[in-house]
């Protein structure tokens, strides 16, 4: 039990070190606004109009809010790696290594920061879908829900781009595979039409895609008349799962990063 409360204690400690750094760059959350709410205002509108997407009784809007907030907690988590790259650079991922803490504890302590930072978008998309009227559970276990997906959802792509981070070794090189994975990540997903009406190699993708459980959580936690499609238990358990696995997998490369 020691072992295990001073694992979560140097986890704490780095998500809390991470988080403080909002502090500094306010600025950074009001840019992260921008994304959601031209998706939710544009895209979501011309396409309600045109109903070109079938979406069954629910209301297109609707359908698209919950595919939006993941694809911000996706866009905010996927670039989160270049921070190790800068801290490399600066000699602080040495400081980290030299230390007692385990490293999957610093591995997961900069995904969960990333969780946080990434509840922002959740603030933003839910006051932006108030204003646009689309039907929300407000109840508390839905929200807790919610919570529990954006920070799952975000610690999953964040620790995913800290192993990208850790095989480049290269801002720009890291800009760049970061810029390819997150459309296909993206369209390869539920976020924005029915897994239904895909063609069936595309289907097969999106159910090894890991933000097509996150948007199928989403929608069934965040609307009125929302249903998980795949089921809420198999969401969960498949972005819990992927996340173990990708904190243990960077946990043996994140020393290789200052290699």
């Amino acid at each position: 039990m020691r072992a295990l409360a001073r694992y979560c204690n140097d986890a704490f400690a780095i998500a809390d070190m991470e988080v403080r750094k909002l502090r500094h760059d306010p600025g950074e959350l009001a840019t992260r606004a921008i994304q959601p709410v031209l998706w939710l205002l544009v895209f979501g509108q011309v396409f309600a109009h045109t109903r070109a997407i079938p979406t069954g009784e629910v209301a297109y809007i609707d359908f698209l809010a919950p595919g939006i907030l993941a694809q911000s907690v996706l866009f905010v988590a996927i670039f989160y790696g270049i921070s190790v790259i800068w801290e490399r650079d600066l000699g602080i991922v040495h400081k980290f290594l030299v230390s007692p803490a385990p490293r999957t504890a610093l591995v997961l302590g900069k995904a969960l920061s990333a969780g946080v930072r990434a509840l922002s978008q959740a603030v933003i998309v839910y006051a932006v879908a108030l204003v646009m009227g689309v039907g929300m559970d407000w109840s508390a276990a839905a929200l807790a829900g919610v919570v529990a997906l954006v920070v799952l959802g975000a610690a999953l792509f964040s620790t995913f781009s800290l192993i990208i981070a850790c095989v480049v070794k290269t801002r720009e090189r890291f800009m760049g595979i970061g810029q390819v994975l997150t459309m296909p990540l993206f369209f390869a997903s539920n976020a924005i039409y029915p897994i239904a009406i895909m063609p069936d190699w595309l289907k097969w993708i999106a159910h090894v895609n890991p933000l097509t459980y996150e948007v199928d959580g989403l929608r069934a936690l965040m609307l009125e008349r929302g249903a998980s499609g795949l089921g809420l238990p198999l969401d969960f358990a498949v972005l819990t799962g992927t996340l173990a696995l990708l904190v243990l997998c960077c946990g043996r490369m994140y020393p290789r990063i200052v290699v």
